[in-house]
């Protein structure tokens, strides 16, 4: 049986088109190794977790109750509190780097803590705001733990009483900023895939003079943008594979979604991405030229305002608008919730959809472009 005329040039131009991806080293080493190395990079390096935060105690008065109280913070490990005989000297600290956060006991600490009345001042370095808010927390909560043993040895009933406030964290039980931010990785790395690999494609085989021996065979735009994405299809998911075998194993972080529904979403926003790159090749005049619009249109949005780093909804409505317009705000959503909350259909449904709309717009992009090319 013979193949249709269409089929056989489109095997042909997938072919031509991966002999030039395996000749081609850089693009190999941006599709395989690169995302290893962001991987790595992001998983290890960027972290919101307190784990060494340094208290300075200014002490006036040292009495059991601040002794309590001085032991409660260096219980826990992500503290260690030094104790100062003055203000003076912890502020010269703090200004030095030397510690985060001052927490200054006043000299009648042991009195306000028995009449439950204790004023403490606690002074945190605004240069970190998330180490700041993260220290203020462990020091009242060990204020509070303190106030607590003291009010069960003396066998006193608190006048305010003692709120007791059970703690939980769904999807996230470790409070571990990883398990938030790798995932939000298989966003990056397939938006770097089509960004920088996709994205040169056309203007590369334009200044090398290609494209016109391209243009004069009977090759329709839809086959050549076919042919194109079939390489970077396989390379994309190779990239997916590894990342989950990453986030699994190298990270823990907790996979509860099923496969089926990770790997299918991110199969269409790997088409999303691959597709935008095209795109962008197609308009663009030169290498240098495609790689400024993908990096300005693709990879920087995806990194800054798809919620991978904060809370889009914490932005400026104008910036939660243009976020919404981002294909990666909706991958990244959905990527997060399957991976830490497990299998929500209803999402995945409403996120695939749109994603399939930017498959659908983006492929009459990229050959509308095209043919104004051929044309």
């Amino acid at each position: 049986m013979k193949l249709p005329a269409s089929v056989l040039r489109l095997i042909a131009l997938t072919r031509k088109e991966s002999h030039q991806l395996m000749r081609d080293k850089s693009s190999l080493a941006i599709g395989l190794i690169l995302p290893i190395i962001l991987i790595l990079l992001f998983g290890y390096g960027l972290s919101f977790d307190l784990s060494n935060g340094r208290v300075g105690v200014v002490v006036q008065n040292m009495t059991p109750q601040s002794n309590q109280f001085i032991t409660g913070l260096n219980g826990t490990p992500y503290i260690t509190a030094t104790v100062y005989q003055n203000f003076h000297q912890a502020e010269q600290a703090i200004r030095q780097a030397e510690i985060d956060a001052i927490v200054v006991l006043p000299s009648n600490f042991a009195e306000q803590s028995a009449n439950n009345n204790a004023h403490v001042q606690i002074i945190s370095n605004g240069r970190s705001t998330s180490m700041a808010s993260a220290l203020q927390g462990y020091v009242i909560g060990a204020l509070t733990t303190a106030q607590r043993i003291q009010a069960d040895r003396s066998h006193m009933n608190l006048s305010n009483g003692i709120i007791v406030v059970e703690q939980r964290m769904w999807f996230n039980e470790s409070a571990n900023s990883t398990w938030f931010l790798v995932p939000g990785l298989i966003v990056l790395v397939l938006t770097l895939i089509g960004a920088f690999l996709t994205g040169l494609l056309i203007a590369r085989e334009r200044e090398r003079g290609t494209l016109e021996a391209l243009f004069v065979t009977p090759v329709r735009p839809l086959e050549i943008v076919l042919a194109k994405l079939i390489p970077y299809i396989v390379i994309g998911m190779v990239d997916i594979v590894m990342c989950l075998f990453a986030a699994s194993l190298v990270f823990d972080v907790p996979i509860r979604g099923s496969l089926l529904s990770i790997i299918s979403a991110s199969f269409l926003y790997l088409l999303v991405s691959l597709l935008l790159g095209l795109t962008i090749s197609g308009i663009s005049k030169s290498q240098f030229q495609a790689s400024q619009m993908a990096l300005l249109a693709s990879f920087m949005p995806a990194l800054m305002l798809s919620g991978f780093v904060f809370d889009t909804r914490n932005l400026p409505i104008i910036v939660q608008v243009i976020s919404q317009i981002l294909p990666a705000t909706h991958f990244m959503t959905l990527i997060k919730t399957l991976f830490l909350g497990g299998d929500d259909w209803g999402l995945w449904f409403k996120e695939c959809f749109i994603l399939m709309i930017y498959v659908g717009v983006f492929t009459l992009a990229s050959c509308i472009s095209l043919k104004k090319r051929l044309r």
